[in-house]
């Protein structure tokens, strides 16, 4: 697959994810969590997501599916 491809499947993703998020539920939350689900919502990383959170993958999972954020890859 070309790079541009990639590239464009990229924005794809992270664009599903915006538009899908339950902005009030991230707003809410503490710092923390709500700049590791804004990560996740940029780079699909669910990993170093829950690294900035504190949190297990397990819990950031849970956060996200919470927060209504689709898992797009």
């Amino acid at each position: 697959m070309a790079a541009s491809r990639w590239l464009e499947l990229e924005r794809e993703a992270r664009e599903v994810r915006r538009r899908m998020a339950d902005w009030d539920f991230i707003r809410r939350q503490p710092l923390r969590v709500r700049l590791a689900l804004e990560y996740y919502i940029e780079t699909g990383d669910l990993y170093v997501a829950s690294r900035i959170a504190g949190v297990t993958v397990e819990e950031m999972n849970e956060l996200r599916v919470r927060a209504n954020i689709p898992n797009v890859a």
